[in-house]
This record gives structure tokens, C-alpha cells and sequence, in this order.
């Protein structure tokens, strides 16, 4: 394959999954992509989310990749230098459903991955659809994954949910970098806290994965309104920073 994980052109390639939708796991794959971008690192977006895809819309990417001199796909290239790779770019119009089997899905993520110039890369993250069926599986057994950052929020049901994620990565043998918990908190003007979602479970993630809890990132509304405009580059938060910080050291420990 291209970009196999013999020449390193990609560093690392981390795989961000959730056990359940609705946690931000994309959201969470976009914001720490840029805040990678911030401190220099070259970083790549590969969506692996193929029915349901987000970043490229997210990151405001439009057009259909070309051919590279190499002989490959070109990724689209953000504002901010981030290399994307979406389904929503092969579509005539980003609402057109993409109604595929597993084997076609597996298949299209391959290609993302092996059919890419992705070129140079320190990071490579690639956001993995919800739960634990062929797509994550296929991202798993077929690339070269590095390690995996788990995103889940306070609710009971989330936490719970995470147990079958972190048992799935065991089984194929993989590693898991950090737990992410996002929606911990909604933050006032006045700089009060509320945990509308309960209380934290950060403490209870890191001893269910036995890895460091990254981030306790808060709900911000005005993420929405960048998202929706393909304008997540130009959002910051020091949670966001603090959670690349983390992600970064950790991967040193690690290796």
C-alpha cells in the first residue's frame, strides 16, 4: 500500500472512536486537528465515517479531489494547511445519501488510506463512525494504527457504552492513547459551571482503560455556528489546546 507503515511518511496514525453517535467524536477529531496544526505538527483528516461524513464540511473543504503527480488521490487542503479526505467530496451534492453495504464501506476506507498522497505527516486521524461494527474493525485490522482515542460524555449510557470500544481494541490488539470526556460542562459569562450531563466520569474512564483521561472539554454553542460555515479553524479554546498538549506528551510516553 501507499504510505504503508514501513516508509513513515505518516508518522502516526490515530483512530478516534465512540461507542455510541451523538458524543462529538468528530467535533472532538476536528478541534484537536487543528490545535496540532497550531503548534506546527502536519496533520491529515481521513473521515472514515463514509454514510454519515462531517469534516469536510466542518473544515469548509469543497470540490472533488484531483489526481497527484504521484499517481494518487489529492487531498483537499484546509485554510489552515490540514489534509482532508472525505465522502461528501465524491457526491454531487453533500446531502445525497451513501446507501452501502459493509464490504463497500471497508473497501472506500482502504482507498482512503492507500490511495491518498498523503504525503508528509506527523499525524494522521481518522475519524471512525460510531460503535463497533466493520467500519471501525476494517481501520483497526487494515492500517497501520498507532493508537486510539476513545470520546465519550458524562452520561451513565456513554460510559457504559465505552466498555464495549475498550474491549474491542483489546481484542484486535491496539492501543489506546487517552479518553477524551466532551460535553463535561457548559461555562457562563460570569464564569459559572454546569454539568448538564451529570457528573464527571473522567475518573471512572481512566480506570476502566487503564490510559489517561486528554481532555474534559465544555459544550460551547458558538462551535455551531463555525461548524455549520466550514469556519472550525477559526475557533479556539484552551481546552482544546490543553487537550493536543496532552495527546502529544502522551504519545511520547508511550512509544
Amino acid at each position: 500500500m501507499a504510505n504503508s507503515a514501513a516508509d513513515r511518511k505518516i508518522k502516526q496514525v490515530i483512530a478516534i472512536m465512540s461507542g455510541k453517535g451523538g458524543v462529538g467524536k468528530s467535533l472532538v477529531t476536528g478541534l484537536l486537528a487543528v490545535s496540532l496544526r497550531r503548534q506546527g505538527q502536519r496533520v491529515g483528516v481521513l473521515d472514515g465515517d463514509i454514510t454519515g461524513p462531517s469534516i469536510a464540511r466542518m473544515f469548509g473543504t469543497k470540490g472533488q479531489p484531483t489526481k497527484s503527480p504521484n499517481g494518487g488521490i489529492e487531498p483537499l487542503v484546509s485554510k489552515g494547511g490540514i489534509k482532508i479526505m472525505s465522502m461528501n467530496m465524491f457526491l454531487e451534492r453533500e446531502s445525497d445519501p451513501v446507501v452501502w453495504r459493509g464490504p463497500m464501506v471497508s473497501s472506500a476506507i482502504k482507498q482512503f488510506y492507500s490511495d491518498v498522497d498523503w504525503g508528509e505527516l506527523d499525524y494522521l486521524l481518522v475519524d471512525l463512525p460510531p460503535g463497533t461494527s466493520d467500519a471501525p474493525m476494517t481501520v483497526m485490522q487494515a492500517l497501520p494504527v498507532d493508537g486510539v482515542v476513545i470520546v465519550s460524555s458524562p452520561q451513565m449510557l456513554a460510559t457504559m457504552i465505552v466498555m464495549k470500544c475498550i474491549n474491542m481494541v483489546r481484542q484486535l490488539k491496539g492501543l489506546i492513547v487517552g479518553v477524551v470526556e466532551n460535553m463535561a460542562y457548559f461555562e457562563t459569562p460570569n464564569g459559572e459551571r454546569y454539568e448538564i450531563f451529570g457528573p464527571s466520569n473522567g475518573t471512572e474512564l481512566v480506570s476502566m482503560t487503564g490510559a489517561p483521561l486528554l481532555g474534559h472539554l465544555p459544550i460551547d454553542p458558538s462551535l455551531t455556528t463555525l461548524c455549520d460555515s466550514g469556519r472550525v479553524e477559526e475557533y479556539y479554546a484552551e481546552a482544546y489546546e490543553e487537550l493536543a498538549g496532552n495527546f502529544v506528551n502522551t504519545l511520547k510516553i508511550k512509544r
